[in-house]
């Protein structure tokens, strides 16, 4: 899952990943295939062991959680069929998702660009009793062949840290069998024009929806240390038409009633006024 506490505006802070790599600061500027890559294997190799002690018991050992909203593929059935049935997961971080398609009869693959993640994806694993097969590669270069799966899919993982998100479809087209679904969750790009702040002062629009620069975390020699991309609504549904998919659905999860939890700018006042998540249902093109 994408970052969960991001500073706002050019305030940067204190966390321990932010401090092993040096970031100072907060910059705007274009962002190539390239240093997104570097820049996403140096933030997750640092934050890996913090995110799974903040964020692994929410997530789960084994469990498929879509987004903070916590709506689940056990109830939201949003992949379809999944027994016998190879899965690719894109940005798999500690792989709960794959464990959970792996408890529950499909044959997943997890996929991560950061060491650090694929490392507690093997505690987990080993701790659990379930282990799948990981491998490390970025999203928009995946290192199988033509037709190797026949899902794939992403929650909160690979698309919002590449540079080009139609390069991703077209990797996910590429490796998917005819009629392949292909399912991601992403921060809901409306989310771009508020502060990351889960209180009042996250409800105020301060920033261009329209602005497609990332957002971008530097050290003191201008090397990208964090850097993530905004897209529109439009901009993802004309990328995946592009690379061959049809948009089946797009699931908006509303904040379900006694979840009280904070997981970043996720908050139950921000939740209860407009969503946080984005999910994309495609199917390849036969």
């Amino acid at each position: 899952m994408t970052r969960a506490d991001e500073p706002e505006d050019d305030e940067v802070q204190g966390s321990s990943a932010e401090r092993l790599l040096g970031t100072t600061d907060v910059t705007k500027r274009t962002v190539g295939a390239a240093e997104s890559r570097a820049a996403s294997r140096l933030w997750w190799d640092a934050d890996a062991d913090d995110y799974q002690a903040e964020h692994g018991a929410f997530l789960g050992e084994s469990d498929f959680v879509w987004c903070p909203e916590r709506l689940r593929e056990q109830h939201a059935g949003l992949l379809g069929d999944i027994r016998g049935k190879r899965v690719l997961e894109v940005g798999c971080g500690a792989a709960s998702c794959s464990r959970w398609l792996a408890d529950h009869g499909a044959r997943p693959v997890g996929l991560d660009i950061s060491a650090g993640m694929l490392r507690n994806a093997v505690a987990c694993g080993e701790h659990s009793g379930t282990a799948v097969p990981l491998v490390q590669a970025s999203a928009d270069c995946l290192p199988f062949a033509e037709g190797s799966f026949d899902l794939a899919c992403s929650a909160f993982g690979g698309v919002p840290f590449v540079a080009d998100a139609g390069a991703v479809f077209r990797e996910v087209a590429r490796v998917l069998r005819p009629g392949g679904r292909w399912v991601f969750a992403v921060t809901h790009p409306m989310r771009w024009i508020f502060p990351d702040d889960p209180g009042p002062t996250g409800l105020t629009a301060t920033h261009s929806y329209f602005d497609r620069t990332p957002y971008l975390e530097v050290d003191g020699t201008g090397r990208a240390t964090y850097v993530e991309h905004h897209r529109t609504l439009g901009d993802y549904v004309r990328q995946l038409t592009a690379a061959g998919f049809r948009l089946r659905d797009l699931v908006e999860p509303e904040w379900p009633e006694g979840h009280t939890q904070v997981w970043g700018q996720w908050s139950p006042l921000r939740g209860r006024l407009f969503p946080g998540t984005a999910i994309f249902v495609c199917v390849l093109d036969s």
